[in-house]
């Protein structure tokens, strides 16, 4: 199943970048005001018509969210994909977007596959049996979070390239010794499950399937994906609503990050 969702992941990415190498992105701007191209619909498709073959469970994604509260709640088991996540970035050809796929069971996304089709990296991981990076032609790595820094020792922390907010600019103006690294779409989670940052606070509005493959990478690595207020995981398919609550990426939770917290002020 794994490899099957991997192959459709890449099959998606390659229709991407048909559109990314064109001259033609066909940009039409939602109903949120966010933008959708050619790109995203192509990837919709290919996606859908793959992980559907695989009888698992209906697919929920990004493109296609008008499926009634009184349906999905009725959901054990079922696809969530975001088939281009960072639509801003692939319009800036900064090549920081990716695909997500998850396949969630009772609310917990249980495995994840991300995936950035300019650099070919990827990522993926199933509950259970781990977390990987496969970079191009090389073999892939299992990734583990880094151990929390040190007293004294400096925070790598990662950021959205494309959106802040007042919270998350408090939070990094009272938190000590931090670097900031701003990236666009998942990568952002799968770099704290890879080990090369140390925390990610979203202090924005994201909805279910930005976050959901990713998750799934960052827990099968051994980190977390967890709610601001109540440091709870991260949960899918509860409410009629498809957006998250402010959430912060972690190997583990840290008073010295909680105590900064806009919740708990």
């Amino acid at each position: 199943m794994l490899n099957h969702v991997i192959h459709a992941v890449k099959d998606a990415g390659r229709e991407i970048l048909r559109v990314y190498n064109s001259d033609d992105f066909g940009v039409e701007i939602k109903g949120d005001n966010s933008p959708l191209t050619k790109a995203d619909k192509a990837a919709h498709d290919v996606l859908v018509k793959s992980l559907a073959t695989l009888g698992l469970g209906p697919v929920l994604s990004e493109e296609d969210v008008e499926i009634p509260w009184s349906e999905r709640k009725t959901w054990e088991r079922y696809w969530l994909v975001d088939p281009l996540d960072g639509t801003k970035e692939f319009i800036k050809r900064n090549g920081e977007f990716t695909v997500n796929v998850a396949l969630i069971e009772h609310g917990a996304p249980v495995l994840g596959v991300v995936y950035a089709p300019v650099t070919d990296l990827l990522y993926y991981g199933r509950k259970g049996e781990g977390a990987y990076r496969k970079d191009g032609h090389f073999d892939a790595e299992k990734i583990v979070p880094s151990p929390l820094p040190g007293k004294g020792e400096s925070w790598r922390i990662v950021g959205s390239r494309s959106h802040s907010s007042a919270d998350f600019d408090a939070f990094m103006a009272g938190f000590p010794n931090a670097g900031l690294v701003s990236i666009g779409s998942s990568l952002k989670l799968c770099m704290v499950a890879e080990g090369s940052a140390d925390l990610y606070p979203r202090l924005i509005p994201t909805s279910e399937w930005d976050t959901a493959a990713a998750q799934a990478v960052v827990e099968a690595a051994g980190g977390q994906v967890l709610h601001w207020e109540t440091l709870e995981p991260l949960r899918y398919n509860t409410k009629d609503e498809l957006l998250n609550p402010y959430f912060v990426v972690c190997a583990e939770p840290s008073d010295l990050w909680m105590q900064l917290s806009p919740a708990r002020k």
